[in-house]
């Protein structure tokens, strides 16, 4: 049986309009203990922002993140995936994509997001699982 995305996605996306700054995503990336926001438009996504892109789009160029709008930082078109894709098949899109991070989708609905980490942390327990009825 494969395991799918919407079996492993976080389901409480942070998300930010397009109209904010990259202080706003950066406080809202502190408060939520999180690395990434989604950029949306409605129910658009139109981007995504992520610490790395802050660091060195903003950070590194010594601008004053108030000063800098979003959407001058999100990184775009953003790469999703369905909810009912099989994890080595989102494994592979992220890997082919470099990228780290995978936005979740319904009928083109933002529904979750999926991580390096996320997977990781799966397949971790899914090796610790199978270790101990291997050992039996």
């Amino acid at each position: 049986m494969d395991i799918l995305l919407k079996d492993i996605m976080v389901r409480k996306v942070i998300t930010i309009d397009p109209d904010k700054t990259a202080r706003d995503a950066a406080r809202l990336m502190a408060d939520n203990n999180i690395s990434s926001v989604i950029v949306m438009k409605g129910d658009e996504i139109v981007g995504i922002v992520t610490e790395r892109d802050l660091v060195r789009k903003v950070c590194a160029n010594d601008i004053p993140s108030s000063k800098v709008n979003i959407v001058s930082v999100m990184s775009a078109p953003v790469i999703t995936a369905e909810s009912d894709l099989p994890i080595e098949a989102a494994v592979q899109r992220m890997f082919n994509n470099r990228i780290r991070r995978l936005p979740v989708v319904e009928n083109g609905k933002l529904v979750g997001i999926v991580t390096i980490s996320d997977i990781a942390k799966h397949m971790r327990t899914k090796w610790l699982i199978e270790k101990i009825f291997d050992d039996k």
